[in-house]
């Protein structure tokens, strides 16, 4: 069995594989403080309460953009479940050209994205991941990363509004029942909901016409549920998509681990 990994800047998600299936996944909030035996024991009470036998692990792959819990994560899963794990860094194998000014640069939440897509659609193809910052990756029809744009995410919009106009009360994320708002509040949600809808349908519709009209619009992460139905240019959703790219690397990469 793998186990697959992918530390957020807000959630980290943990799935487990057995062969080629995901059998379960767990979301937990990303804690910077948290010690190596506090995700020891942690994942230790995962395993148990999924009737899995720590044994029976027979590798771990990592994606990280929290850089302190790199060095955490690595240790913990040699000590608590004998693993050496592969985080996604620069140098392994992907089948995915880094078409772009600075490779380097790209997140490896993202590339892990567009190998999962890639295994499961055909190019071309634009995945749009909603986490902390929403993120917009395209990939050509001949499997390269081309670019793409990265956004705020929703979460983050709504405490910078809250944050920096004193006088507007924080309000729960929900879609309004009509654009025009007939109070503070149901303004404040038509502004965040709608003008969020707004910002996804317009990087799109331009990374389209800049890909192609024909390409597959995939959207994953916390958020994509919210926003799917609202969108007239997003095909698919798929929730699973970052552990199964995850689980595709390890493949392509697990003679070194």
């Amino acid at each position: 069995m793998l186990l697959a990994i992918d530390i957020g800047n807000t959630n980290t998600t943990l799935g487990i594989f057995q062969e080629q299936s995901l059998i379960f996944n767990f979301r937990l909030t990303t804690r910077i403080g948290q010690t190596m035996d506090e995700y020891g024991i942690f994942v230790r009470n995962l395993l148990s309460l999924a009737g899995i036998q720590r044994d029976t692990l027979s590798g771990m792959v990592v994606a990280s953009v929290v850089p302190p819990l790199d060095d955490v994560i690595e240790t913990m899963a040699k000590k608590y479940l004998h693993i050496e794990p592969m985080f996604i860094r620069p140098g392994i194998k992907t089948g995915l050209a880094l078409n772009v000014e600075s490779p380097s640069e790209v997140g490896a939440d993202r590339i892990v994205d567009c190998v999962g897509a890639l295994s499961r659609y055909a190019p071309p193809l634009i995945v749009v991941d909603f986490g902390t910052a929403t993120t917009f990756d395209a990939v050509s029809e001949n499997r390269e990363f081309i670019g793409g744009a990265i956004a705020p995410g929703l979460k983050i919009s709504a405490e910078s509004l809250f944050q920096k106009a004193a006088k507007l009360p924080e309000v729960p994320f929900q879609k309004p029942e009509m654009a025009i708002g007939r109070n503070t509040v149901t303004n404040i949600q038509s502004g965040l909901f709608f003008g969020y809808v707004g910002l996804v349908n317009g990087v799109l519709s331009r990374m389209k016409a800049e890909v192609g009209e024909n390409s597959q619009v995939i959207a994953t992460g916390g958020l994509a549920s919210v926003i799917f139905p609202e969108s007239t240019l997003i095909d698919t959703i798929d929730e699973d998509l970052t552990l199964e790219g995850l689980r595709v690397l390890f493949e392509k990469n697990h003679e070194r681990y």
